[in-house]
């Protein structure tokens, strides 16, 4: 079955999902495949709400999207008829909000939701092969027309925005105080969610010297004359998006003529960034020399702020010697650290911080997610190790070398009490806010639940496997 109700839960901004799991109010549904529909008396009042009623038909549409967004029902009787309790006050509470809200003269505009509706609503179609199997589930699922499912999705959004702009404005307005949550709360929700909460992962912190290859005096000045006799052949006339595409070493601009885009204050690195700045559009920098090799920089557009500007880049050639002398460099970092130099000694002097690389890693770092190399190279490492290890450069620099310490290791496993303490408290304080304010509203307005209204069959258990 392919058509859900792509309904969120309700969003009471930070209050959700404390408001009792509330979720927006279903919409006629499709049954989740494998199963078949109950016969319901659809016109069975379970709750008033002021002068509002909520159905049986609308609680059963409930429990249908809860199911169809993965929930398991219970399958005692008992347990399935405190559940369905559970989903009569939370249609309950939402209808007190949205009263609520008419009291506040809290509105939401039709053009405020539009684009939001139809996102959906086209992410919806593209689940379908064709407009003729749309329309025949929608029909199928009780909405008719496309025009009509629209205008309903567009309710049930404005529905879930009413309630989250005006839980915004309670709490702005003081009318929603988060409560006194004592320690022995604390625990006994952390005892309660422990076994559902998500596990630590496996991280890592460290600290880092990158080593890069450097060219040789010859390289350099080689490369130096090269980008001297190209600014030359540009100020007489040369193509300077050609010359761009057929010697820049930017990758990532060579083939659009050295194109930079726009770029803002800061971005490039020192050296280049000022020379960017200072040009007026349509002139030449002279030769200038950065981390990366020899630049010629031209301006095309400038704006206070930002300036469009285009370049080429010649760098000087790393040869094999390059990096045989880069790892040499990296091993005698590595000697000079567990002999006991500084790290930020050492850092000064060897660290390749010209090119913008990190030294100092201390927020634990998902060992899942770190690159391979840096994988490999921690792979049974405890705290104080030093490794040193290869890492890929640029296109004119084939490899780097880190020098890397491991600061800590987290193996990983349960997240305790100690760690989430203060998250547990925060939402407990929440939790107790949200209840202060639904009581003082059902206070305030006739609510009545007709428990022995509520008559829904238990539904079918889940049919067994066959054995193999």
């Amino acid at each position: 079955m392919r058509i859900r109700l792509f309904i969120s839960a309700v969003a009471l901004v930070a209050a959700a999902p404390l408001l009792l799991g509330a979720q927006t109010p279903a919409t006629p549904s499709l049954q989740p495949t494998g199963t078949s529909a109950q016969a319901v008396a659809l016109d069975r009042v379970v709750a008033v709400v002021g002068d509002v009623i909520v159905t049986q038909s609308n609680v059963q549409e409930r429990i249908i999207q809860k199911r169809q967004e993965g929930l398991q029902l219970p399958t005692d009787s008992t347990a399935f008829h405190t559940f369905v309790l559970g989903v009569v006050n939370e249609l309950v509470d939402e209808e007190l909000i949205l009263q609520k809200a008419k009291d506040l003269k809290i509105e939401v505009p039709d053009a405020d939701i539009s684009s939001t509706v139809d996102k959906q609503v086209k992410e919806i179609r593209k689940q379908f092969g064709s407009e003729a199997e749309f329309k025949s589930e929608l029909v199928k699922a009780g909405y008719g027309t496309p025009d009509e499912f629209r205008r309903f999705r567009l309710d049930a959004v404005k529905r879930n925005e009413i309630i989250t702009r005006t839980i915004r404005k309670l709490r702005e307005d003081g009318k929603m105080v988060q409560a006194n949550v004592t320690d022995a709360e604390v625990a006994d929700a952390y005892e309660r969610n422990k076994a559902t909460m998500p596990k630590r992962e496996p991280s890592v912190t460290w600290r880092q010297i990158i080593v890069s290859p450097k060219p040789s005096p010859v390289a350099k000045e080689l490369a130096r004359q090269k980008a001297e006799s190209l600014l030359v052949e540009l100020k007489t006339g040369g193509d300077f998006e050609k010359l761009a595409k057929r010697e820049s070493a930017d990758p990532g601009s060579k083939e659009n003529g050295g194109d930079l885009g726009w770029n803002r204050r800061g971005k490039m690195v020192p050296e280049f960034d000022r020379w960017m700045f200072a040009l007026s559009p349509g002139q030449l920098s002279p030769v200038i020399e950065t981390a990366f090799g020899f630049h010629i920089i031209r301006v095309d557009r400038a704006n206070p702020a930002e300036v469009k500007a285009r370049h080429i880049l010649i760098a000087p050639r790393i040869d094999s010697l390059d990096v045989a002398r880069a790892k040499l460099e990296a091993d005698s970092v590595k000697t000079a650290w567990l002999a006991g130099a500084p790290f930020d000694s050492l850092a000064k002097k060897h660290h390749d911080y010209k090119s913008g690389e990190e030294t100092t890693l201390l927020t634990p770092f998902p060992r899942a997610q770190l690159p391979p190399p840096y994988q490999e190279a921690f792979s049974g490492k405890g705290a104080k190790d030093i490794v040193v290890f290869a890492i890929a450069g640029n296109t004119n620099v084939p490899s780097k070398y880190v020098v890397a310490q491991i600061a800590s290791v987290e193996e990983g496993g349960d997240l305790t009490l100690a760690e989430v303490k203060e998250r547990f408290r925060s939402r407990l304080a929440e939790e107790g806010g949200v209840k202060r304010l639904m009581d003082s509203l059902r206070k305030a307005t006739y609510v009545s639940v007709r428990k022995d209204a509520i008559q829904l069959p238990l539904p079918p258990a889940p049919s067994a496997a066959p054995a193999p």
